[in-house]
């Protein structure tokens, strides 16, 4: 369903998230299903319905009406089943990122603004972003050996961001930050600043990774919600003495 498909559902007034949101979802849901068959090769069928599970749950919660990094994650472990299935290939790796995952972006950033979502999970000032993470991991790694952003204290330049949003995906986030939230930079986006002080894109890279498993993956409020299966499952690894 479209996000411009609203002739069935009312857009209700009101400060935070919007309950609209929540019949978007729904069809999402009815109708995920239906998407996924026609997306993969018949052979493939039997996976849709655990597959699914991931892509249903990418695009925010109906009852809080929010989105943060649980979702996007998601999403990611949503691609990582297309690759176990062998859908995706490891020669897709640029696709997935630069088409599947992009589009991704673009559509969980019209929900948030359409329906008004809160962040969840948000630490505010001190968190990287509201609501995404990935990008910024795949963005850096873009950027590493790229002498057009070197060194990477030019991210945070307007003729910079302005001349280059379109080619990487770090810069397009920051372009996104600086056209919804007002004031300094280094105010509402502190962490994001305190990085562009780094000397390497190498650096910020691998202390994004670092920060993402601590943050996101070693945070049991959000791992508590993801479904472990057959694709992807859990396993209990022994302590050693």
């Amino acid at each position: 369903m479209r996000l411009s498909e609203q002739n069935h559902f009312q857009l209700t007034p009101q400060r935070f998230g919007n309950v609209a949101f929540k019949d978007w979802l729904n069809q999402v849901r009815l109708n995920s299903t239906t998407y996924l068959q026609e997306a993969l090769d018949p052979k493939l069928h039997l996976a849709i319905p655990e597959i699914k599970v991931y892509l249903e749950e990418s695009f925010g919660n109906s009852t809080r009406i929010d989105y943060g990094t649980g979702h996007e994650m998601s999403f990611i472990m949503f691609l990582c089943c297309l690759y176990k299935i062998s859908c995706l290939q490891l020669d897709d790796n640029v696709s997935t990122v630069f088409i599947l995952f992009n589009k991704y972006l673009k559509i969980a950033r019209r929900l948030q603004q359409t329906y008004r979502m809160e962040p969840a999970g948000s630490h505010g000032v001190w968190s990287l972003d509201d609501y995404q993470f990935v990008p910024f991991i795949w963005g850096s790694s873009q950027l590493i050996d790229q002498p057009r952003i070197y060194p990477p204290a030019k991210f945070v330049e307007e003729d910079i961001i302005e001349k280059y949003s379109n080619d990487y995906i770090f810069l397009s986030c920051i372009k996104y930050i600086k056209e919804v939230k007002k004031g300094p930079f280094a105010e509402h986006s502190n962490q994001l600043w305190s990085i562009s002080a780094v000397g390497s894109w190498a650096k910020i890279n691998q202390g994004l990774i670092k920060m993402y498993k601590k943050e996101v993956l070693g945070k049991f409020p959000v791992i508590q919600h993801v479904l472990f299966g057959s694709l992807l499952p859990i396993r209990r690894f022994p302590i050693q003495q």
